[in-house]
């Protein structure tokens, strides 16, 4: 059974909680760090983290969309700056998944190319194969990142080296 827009909405207001408090630990000083020279910096894929389920969600506000180019991941030069843009992307996700609703997330979605469809799928897999799982995906690539830089990681879907919610709890 597909998921309702309240479930959806309920999963990630969890979920954006859990990514804030890793967007925090990204340290300002360390933004153009990266682990590999393949890899983005670390201030582009906290960017990436913080922007990208708010511009995800809007794709599905449309049914059909020319495929965007993706070019180059912009540098931000803050922390507080990575921590505003996940904010907004949050009420940017809110919104779009309530002016979908439940018989929207059926509705079907496409992305084109040049005239050419590469993806049609319902909005309801493409909020949440895309604008969700994918951001959990790189949210665990940040966690790594900062590990790295030997910053502390938070606690995710359990303890983590550095913090243990769950001792808390019993103390």
């Amino acid at each position: 059974m597909p998921a309702t827009a309240v479930e959806i909405l309920q999963e990630f207001e969890l979920e954006s909680m859990t990514t804030r408090r890793v967007l925090e630990r990204v340290p300002t000083d360390q933004l153009t760090w990266k682990p590999h020279p393949k890899s983005r910096s670390l201030g582009q894929l906290a960017l990436h983290v913080a922007i990208g389920p708010g511009l995800i969600s809007q794709w599905a506000l449309q049914d059909s969309m020319e495929m965007p180019d993706m070019g180059e991941q912009p540098q931000p030069t803050s922390n507080a700056e990575i921590l505003a843009v996940h904010d907004d992307s949050v009420k940017k996700v809110k919104a779009a998944v309530s002016a979908i609703g439940d018989a929207g997330l059926g509705a079907m979605w496409q992305l084109q190319s040049n005239g050419a469809t590469i993806m049609v799928l319902p909005k309801g897999v493409l909020i949440r194969s895309l604008a969700l799982n994918h951001l959990y995906h790189h949210r665990g690539q940040l966690s790594v990142y900062l590990r790295l830089l030997n910053e502390p990681v938070p606690a995710i879907y359990g303890p983590s080296a550095d913090e243990n919610p769950m001792s808390a709890a019993q103390g």
